[in-house]
């Protein structure tokens, strides 16, 4: 059954209108308390946020939805959301609630739900959760609910788990490293960790003022990490974004390293260790040809997912693979965390830099294939295979690239929108095939 509230990655929407009006949010954290009682017998919640103006207000009414059905509420206030993931794994709590759009503007909010295993409900939970929500939806939500006070403890115990998994023998001492943390939830924890572990630390986008959140800073816009990278003389750039699940990084050359780049010099190492279990990294369709080819030559499996993060956990699950993670910057490194997680990964990073040098040198060999991504709005959304005119473009364009480039073609889940991505050896073809595929579409089901 289609979900109606839940999309890739929780509820989105704008604050104070459907579905984050006041009515269906306190009707939702009632939903989740029922629910907990329930499948645990228990209902106690772990609620965290960024730094958007909207969220205290968020949480509150889902704490006061959660308090009404009998549970109970800790609040973490500002924190990431894979740290909200992991203070729920490693505590007394039944699931974990985050209020965030993630690398979206401060004017959007979402909500985001984690089970006690740390990883976002299933689907079939989900649609339990909806009916539930959409009946409790006609109770009136409190005026002005309880404002939250945070538990300021839980960040240490974040961080504690952080700094429990530098890789043995990394010494960061000195390391000169600058963090943007895109005025987002890392802007205390990102400095505060990595001075902790005695990194040289030029910290940027830490002025958070409920508005200004990933606006041009961030793992979306890295223009800025550069040039400060270059100017500090430092030895590694890392970005995150609003809710700092993903994390990118800049070389001390300026180069930029996506997440394609972080599961390449990961793969590596661990192979060199021995710990890469497989011989394989599970990624999405997004991901470059040119990490396929790398990893081949060293004989490195990439299998790839669905887009979204959750698939590529479930994938790692069921081949009991460690290393997984999307171009975005969404790294899941099993052993640690089965959850995406910017700080994590930033960890990791920067104790290969200081085992092995330059990031550069980490992922040398590697081609970054020309890509392209092509949106086009739609007014409807069949399935893409019933549309034969859409269906000869595809076939006539996958035939002249052969192995030598891919056509990935797929909805957005969020938006009346369908993505064509191409990707190639030459600019040219990918300009060419893009254009085609897209036109058909466009003259399929265009909006």
């Amino acid at each position: 059954m289609a979900k109606k509230l839940f999309g890739t990655d929780g509820i989105r929407g704008v604050p104070g209108t459907p579905p984050l009006d006041d009515a269906t949010l306190y009707a939702t954290g009632r939903a989740l308390g029922t629910y907990l009682h329930r499948a645990h017998g228990a209902a106690n919640v772990l609620i965290g946020m960024d730094t958007r103006e909207s969220g205290p207000h968020l949480a509150a009414l889902l704490a006061a939805g959660v308090t009404k059905s009998g549970g109970t509420v800790a609040f973490a206030g500002i924190i990431t959301t894979p740290g909200v993931a992991c203070l729920v794994r490693q505590n007394d709590f039944q699931a974990g609630v985050v209020i965030s759009a993630s690398h979206n503007p401060f004017h959007d909010n979402g909500v985001k739900l984690f089970s006690h295993a740390g990883m976002k409900f299933p689907d079939a939970d989900e649609e339990v959760l909806e009916a539930d929500i959409f009946q409790q939806q006609s109770e009136s939500a409190p005026d002005d609910p309880t404002p939250l006070l945070a538990d300021e403890s839980l960040d240490a115990e974040y961080l504690k788990f952080l700094r429990e998994r530098v890789l043995p023998g990394a010494r960061l001492n000195g390391l000169r490293i600058v963090l943007d943390c895109a005025n987002g939830a890392a802007y205390k924890l990102g400095p505060e960790l990595f001075r902790s572990l005695g990194a040289d630390v030029i910290a940027i986008g830490t002025t958070p003022d409920g508005r200004n959140i990933n606006r041009n800073c961030g793992s979306l816009h890295l223009d800025g990490l550069q040039k400060r990278v270059i100017e500090e003389k430092a030895q590694l750039g890392m970005a995150f974004d609003g809710d700092a699940d993903r994390a990118l990084f800049v070389c001390g050359s300026g180069q930029i390293v996506n997440g394609d780049g972080v599961l390449l010099a990961a793969a590596r190492f661990l192979k060199m260790q021995g710990l890469l279990k497989g011989d394989r990294v599970v990624a999405t369709s997004m991901s470059n040809l040119g990490l396929e080819r790398v990893l081949a030559r060293e004989n490195i499996t990439l299998a790839r997912t669905n887009v979204g993060d959750r698939y590529v956990l479930e994938e790692m699950l069921r081949a009991e693979n460690v290393l997984g993670g999307e171009q975005s910057g969404h790294i899941i490194f099993l052993e640690d965390s089965p959850a995406g997680d910017g700080l994590l990964t930033a960890v990791k990073i920067a104790s290969l830099v200081a085992l092995c040098g330059k990031l550069e040198h980490l992922i040398t060999g590697f081609k970054d294939y020309p890509q392209t991504i092509v949106n086009v709005k739609v007014r409807i959304k069949p399935p893409l295979e019933t549309l034969p005119q859409v269906a000869q473009a595809l076939a006539e364009a996958e035939s002249a690239l052969g192995e030598n480039g891919r056509i990935v073609l797929r909805y957005s889940g969020t938006e009346p929108l369908a993505r064509v991505m191409v990707e190639a050896e030459h600019e040219a073809d990918v300009e060419r095939f893009s254009q085609s595929v897209a036109n058909a579409l466009r003259t399929a089901i265009g909006g």
